[in-house]
């Protein structure tokens, strides 16, 4: 019978070193997964921050808070002025608006486009001076509501996708109503939704646009040097990611770089300020370097923010729209006379 001795084996230095120290690395291990969790939660709730921040700016961005209707053209100026309604030109939705009609029988209508955050009033233009202005030269004058500042049917602002279609279905009912000379007066992006719709329709004789604004990366840039923490690209990003599902359009179906360089085949009056923060002045000068009309024109104002100039030089506003309005209103005569002399000569 063989016996096996079991002879105790010296433990070394090293092992004793590591049973003495087992208990720190656990600790350290454990504080590394803490570690690693909270910075992973952090970097998460950053993710979470940063896109909560930019939903809650597009959700801003196409549902803009609009004050309420103040007065009328009666209680403002004692205009006279009905109430209508119309329809978009693809079939949407119905816009409500005011019709004010010239002092004596007139086929001179303009059609007021008012700025994004404004409704029909826009009050800081002013809005009622203009109309009044328009009323004693004899014109009709259309004032309505885009939908995004609709009381009664509020949609989503889309930047002129929709909105233009809206402007021609204005142009189309002060057409209805006997109008053979239209000029569309446009605001700030309500004069960049012109010049989008004045791709849709041949119905426009001329253009009074001030303060244009056109959405597209480059606007939004400008507008973002105010706040220097944001970056512009992503602001971009998220807002082309958040746009469709707020507005259900894309921020690349708008045509900014076509209405920016499309020569139209009537006159455009362009007034710009040059210290506007919120448009910057190139977008009208790029516009009016593409015009081969004669009798389009660049009015830049040195001094003025962006849609003050009628309130800062309100003499020479009044002179310059008057005298654009009488060429428009003069080359549109020539147009009617030529086309009943070439019918008759048919």
């Amino acid at each position: 019978m063989s016996t096996t001795v079991l002879t105790p084996m010296p433990l070394h230095a090293g092992s004793l070193h590591l049973e003495e120290d087992s208990p720190r690395l656990t600790a350290a291990r454990r504080l590394a997964r803490i570690f690693g969790f909270a910075t992973a939660s952090l970097a998460f709730a950053s993710v979470l921050l940063v896109f909560g921040l930019y939903g809650y700016m597009s959700w801003q961005f196409t549902h803009p808070p609009i004050a309420a209707l103040h007065t009328d053209p009666m209680s403002a100026k004692g205009l006279a002025f009905d109430e209508i309604s119309f329809q978009a030109s693809d079939g949407g939705r119905p816009s409500d608006g005011w019709w004010i009609p010239a002092v004596g029988a007139s086929a001179r209508t303009v059609v007021l486009s008012h700025g994004f955050g404004a409704n029909r009033e826009e009050y800081w233009v002013p809005m009622y001076d203009i109309a009044e202005m328009l009323h004693m030269q004899n014109y009709n004058v259309l004032m309505f509501d885009y939908g995004y500042a609709d009381p009664n049917r509020r949609t989503a602002a889309t930047f002129g996708i929709g909105e233009s279609k809206q402007l021609v279905g204005a142009l189309e009912y002060a057409r209805d109503r006997g109008s053979e000379e239209l000029v569309v007066w446009g605001f700030s992006m309500g004069a960049g939704t012109a010049l989008q719709a004045a791709l849709q329709t041949s119905l426009i004789d001329g253009m009074i646009l001030d303060s244009t604004f056109v959405t597209n990366a480059d606007t939004i840039a400008y507008n973002l040097k105010r706040y220097g923490a944001l970056s512009s690209r992503l602001t971009m990003d998220l807002l082309s990611l958040f746009t469709p599902v707020w507005a259900g359009v894309r921020l690349d179906q708008i045509p900014s770089d076509e209405i920016q360089s499309t020569a139209y085949s009537f006159p455009l009056l362009l007034i710009h300020g040059k210290l506007d923060d919120k448009a910057p002045s190139e977008i009208s000068e790029r516009i009016a370097k593409a015009q081969t009309n004669a009798d389009s024109s660049l009015w830049l104002v040195q001094d003025a923010i962006h849609e003050m100039v009628f309130r800062t030089h309100p003499e020479e506003y009044v002179k310059r729209t008057t005298a654009f309005l009488e060429t428009v209103d003069m080359d549109a005569r020539a147009s009617r006379a030529s086309n009943m002399g070439m019918l008759e000569s048919a």
